[in-house]
């Protein structure tokens, strides 16, 4: 039986709002009833709109095109059919033509929702973070009709944050299930650094009003920075199955699908965004991530070098291929980067990734003088974004030294989980950890994984700190907790960690290297959990951490003097551990390993409770993905030429050898 397309009644008027309510629900009848009025009235302006945004909702966004054109030249003033325009050129990867309509639609009618957000995802994948922002809010501002909430979104538009919390949190003590409100407070949560706070406030906005795509959008962004990515993906596909083709949708699964060890579908994704949208800088980079981690160094390059070709002023795409640490710029290359530092108009950031990338060339030619200036230059603009107080690590250490007493360990003795799963591999950034972790998963016994937030993040609730600026009641915290909680706690971390197993193996490996900080909190919920130091020479470890840009944490590493202190710091802790706890901690000098491989990796398996395997002592071979700074590095024999490169900058590490103070010469005394 044919279904009858024919408006209900005689008017045009219903049968335009008849073929508009079918959008949604069945844009196959849309076309059929908005061609039915077309051909009663040739060009008529809104059945062409309507047949233009059914056609591109069923995955035809050219035919789209083609309707549009004629309508756009008679009417060139009409908001609505630019943001259709744009629309159907994003999902045809028409990137800066997409930019182009979108912009008009919005600049004829601010408050169009779906062009800012179409404008939000095409500037986002072209690498505009700034503008993708703005855009964002003002999206959220067209959403919001009332008064009160309009003058919210006009500040925080103009990031005038603490005006804009002002304004909010009054309208939704009356207003509480103002979906809208609730995302723009959200938002205001998420600049502000309350990532726990905007997740808070997007779950809630998604609960009321389930078809917010928008909000959910926002949810799952806000996941995604948590390192809740199981849940952002859950998010993203319930956004997927609506709208499949969304290019900001698929950027942002891809990532996560990165973040939860799924790194073939990630690349998958990439690729085949990459195909539709081939002129985005940032997603090339992105799938160049993704290759280096599991092994595809040439198609790596080659992904980094497009993204460069696209937009040569994106210093982390240069800094990512001086990150591999196994090639070598040649002199068209430092040529590049120096025109591009000698611009006026780019970012700090792409400046400070465009510093480091062009010490490492100039350390590679032996011009350490230059070098060590692009470093130093580089950490110091770093620096000066970054919110990091050494005095507060240095009272952490005070703190967990006075707490976490050989007597409070003996007094809670048996407690925690008795799982043996994991192993954490702890100390700082370039001390060897990512050698270290590719022999143990060379093991059968052990799977690797990477760098896992989750200890840290159960430390950060125990210390019920939302806020930089508010005391942690961490790890005195500890005290309070009996048996069962910290069983719990331990089954908690094997739980929120099984997503990273793939292999079946009994144990696998944590990473992180600033556990070390929470050595005591692992061994009260997880005691059979092996520790494991990677400890270096604290010139060595030090300066090869002062010339590494992180993508993120690692906030001490961008000055010499907060560098020495740090380091300072861990060995004082780890020492107060070996004492507090006899024995746990297994130290793995990287020197000796270089040194002696067969011998310290026999030790490290002994002490790990696992009988020596071959494949242990040719971690090389290894095909397993990596996704630290040392990736390229471990997938070759051990080396030892980078034990030293210190001494070559030596006469510029004064200050790091000030801070170190009784730590640089007892650093490797057990």
């Amino acid at each position: 039986m044919t279904q009858d397309t024919t408006p209900a009644t005689g008017t045009l008027t219903t049968a335009l709002a008849h073929a508009a309510g079918l959008l949604a629900q069945d844009p196959g009848l849309a076309e059929a009833q908005a061609r039915e009025i077309l051909r009663a009235m040739p060009g008529h302006p809104e059945a062409t709109l309507i047949l233009a945004i059914a056609l591109r909702r069923q995955g035809r966004p050219g035919p789209a095109l083609e309707v549009l054109e004629p309508v756009i030249r008679a009417n060139p003033n009409w908001p609505p059919v630019h943001q259709e325009a744009g629309l159907a050129l994003a999902e045809l990867g028409l990137g800066r033509a997409a930019i182009a309509a979108l912009s008009r639609a919005v600049a004829l009618n601010p408050k169009l929702t779906a062009a800012w957000g179409g404008l939000a995802d095409q500037l986002t994948l072209a690498g505009d973070e700034a503008g993708a922002q703005a855009a964002r809010a003002q999206q959220i501002k067209a959403a919001a009709a009332d008064p009160e909430l309009l003058e919210a979104g006009a500040a925080l538009c103009d990031n005038q944050l603490p005006a804009a919390e002002r304004l909010l949190k009054p309208y939704l003590a009356r207003h509480p299930t103002n979906a809208p409100a609730i995302r723009m407070l959200a938002e205001v949560a998420a600049r502000l650094g309350r990532m726990e706070d905007a997740e808070t406030l997007l779950a809630r906005c998604v609960e009321l009003a389930p078809g917010f795509a928008e909000a959910r959008h926002n949810h799952a962004t806000i996941l995604y920075r948590l390192n809740r990515s199981e849940e952002a993906l859950a998010q993203l596909d319930w956004l997927l199955a609506r709208d499949p083709q969304n290019p900001g949708y698929r950027n942002l699964k891809a990532a996560a699908l990165g973040r939860v060890g799924d790194y073939e579908g990630a690349i998958a994704l990439y690729d085949a965004l990459l195909r539709v949208w081939p002129d985005q800088p940032k997603a090339w980079m992105s799938y160049g991530h993704s290759l280096k981690t599991v092994g595809r160094q040439a198609d790596c390059i080659e992904a980094y070098r497009r993204s460069i070709a696209l937009t040569p002023q994106l210093g982390e795409a240069w800094w990512s291929l001086a990150n591999l640490k196994t090639i070598r710029f040649t002199g068209e290359d430092v040529a590049a980067m120096e025109a591009q530092l000698a611009r006026a108009d780019i970012s700090d950031e792409d400046r400070f990734h465009l510093q480091f990338a062009l010490g490492k060339a100039l350390e590679d030619a032996g011009d350490f003088k230059r070098s060590f200036g692009c470093y130093r230059d580089g950490a110091a603009l770093r620096r000066a974004a970054i919110d990091y107080d050494a005095d507060n690590t240095t009272a952490h250490v005070a703190r967990s030294k006075a707490t976490l007493t050989r007597a409070f360990f003996e007094a809670r003795e048996g407690w925690g989980s008795d799982a043996p799963d994991p192993i954490f591999i702890v100390g700082l950034p370039r001390s060897g950890s990512t050698l270290i972790e590719q022999i143990l998963s060379s093991h059968s016994a052990v799977e690797g994984t990477m760098e896992l937030p989750d200890i840290i993040s159960i430390a950060r609730r125990l210390g019920g700190r939302h806020r930089r600026d508010l005391p942690s009641a961490y790890p005195e915290v500890l005290e309070t907790l009996d048996a069962d909680a910290c069983r719990a706690l331990g089954e908690e971390f094997l739980e929120r960690t099984r997503i990273q197993r793939k292999l079946g193996r009994p144990l696998f490996i944590d990473k992180m290297p600033n556990n070390f900080a929470h050595a005591g909190l692992i061994h009260l919920i997880l005691p059979r959990a092996k520790i494991i130091d990677a400890r270096r020479h604290p010139l060595g470890c030090c300066f090869s951490a002062f010339k590494q840009h992180f993508a993120r944490g690692q906030t001490f590493s961008y000055d010499l003097t907060e560098l020495g202190r740090y380091y300072a710091d861990y060995v004082a802790l780890m020492a107060h551990f070996d004492e507090a706890l006899p024995g746990v901690v297994h130290r793995v000098i990287y020197e000796k390993m270089v040194a002696d491989p067969e011998g310290e990796v026999r030790r490290l398996l002994d002490d790990c409770g696992l009988p020596f395997e071959p494949a242990c002592l040719k971690f090389y071979e290894n095909d397993r993905a990596v996704r630290t700074a040392s990736s390229e590095q471990v997938r070759r024999p051990i080396f030892t030429d980078g034990v030293d490169q210190w001494r070559s900058y030596e006469r510029w590490l004064d200050p790091l050898k000030a801070a170190l103070g009784p730590a640089l010469e007892t650093w490797d005394r057990s």
